[in-house]
């Protein structure tokens, strides 16, 4: 049975105007989509709120996971402080989504990914019941025709099934952006399933890096910081070479890392390195990529 939601907004004090649903047909309380804003002339929601128990946590995902629980993490709390119901629709990319913002905008990119995976779970038909998986791509089913949403070179419709228009806040919106909030918040394996994304975007990200910068037994801050601008995409990849370029003296690569894009993001930069000091000092964080195996020894 599909899972509805009626839609109400109240104004804040502050003038601010915020979305809440609740489920119908059941007893459970109404919970925030997010806010309305406005960003570069579009209009869409945001939702940066920290909840209790809806948090990452490495310690939560290490026993499957490994190190790599732990190397996300600088990044997951540089995009969302870790929160797996980070959302907002009011950038080029539509619709963004989870702890680490995976973004539609991009042909089988990080969005496109995880929710292949999420429309493989078995509640999957309850939340986007018009929504199918075939060869492996997603489809709007209507009766019995198949509309491909996506493909190698575009991901254009997708987008706009999510958020139809950055022109205002639709109706469809507000009820995609509830849809994956509620589901996040309620299903573990929403959230293990943004985890395994993650991991698995920057397990396939190292491989591609070492093959550019050649990051055999390079330290773990130095990787994880190649892989946060990566990642926000605030440096080319020739700046990061440069940075590199310190004949083998990774403490002072790991300096220059910390610099690029620190007139725009220094924030952020910020919090990815003390986020690494951390697991650095809990004795997390001492580990080198071996480009063989593609871990972390």
């Amino acid at each position: 049975m599909a899972i509805d939601f009626s839609i109400t907004s109240t104004i804040t004090p502050k003038g601010r105007t915020t979305y809440n649903a609740q489920r119908l047909n059941s007893n459970e309380d109404k919970f925030n989509i997010g806010s309305k804003t406005l960003y570069d002339g579009n209009f869409g929601l945001f939702n940066t709120s920290v909840t209790t128990g809806q948090v990452y946590n490495p310690e939560d995902y290490v026993a499957k996971y490994g190190f790599w629980a732990y190397f996300i993490y600088p990044t997951a709390m540089a995009e969302s402080s870790g929160s797996f119901k980070c959302l907002n629709t009011y950038d080029r990319a539509q619709f963004t989504f989870s702890f680490m913002q995976y973004g539609a905008h991009v042909p089988n990119g990080d969005f496109v990914k995880f929710f292949r995976k999420l429309l493989q779970l078995p509640n999957a038909s309850e939340y986007f019941p018009k929504l199918v998986l075939s060869n492996n791509r997603i489809f709007y089913k209507s009766n019995e025709t198949l509309s491909p949403l996506e493909n190698d070179s575009s991901s254009q419709a997708l987008m706009d099934y999510l958020n139809p228009t950055l022109n205002d806040i639709e109706n469809q919106e507000l009820i995609s952006a509830a849809r994956f909030v509620h589901w996040a918040t309620n299903d573990p394996n929403h959230r293990e399933t943004q985890v395994a994304t993650a991991i698995a975007m920057y397990k396939e990200n190292m491989k591609a890096y070492h093959q550019r910068y050649g990051l055999d037994h390079a330290p773990a801050n130095v990787c994880q910081m190649i892989c946060d601008i990566r990642h926000q995409g605030r440096a080319k990849s020739d700046r990061i070479a440069l940075a590199l370029n310190t004949n083998g003296d990774y403490n002072k690569a790991f300096l220059n890392l910390c610099i690029i894009g620190d007139t725009n993001y220094q924030t952020r930069i910020n919090t990815v390195r003390s986020t690494i000091k951390k697991l650095t000092d809990m004795g997390k964080f001492s580990l080198k990529y071996n480009a063989t195996t593609g871990e972390f020894v």
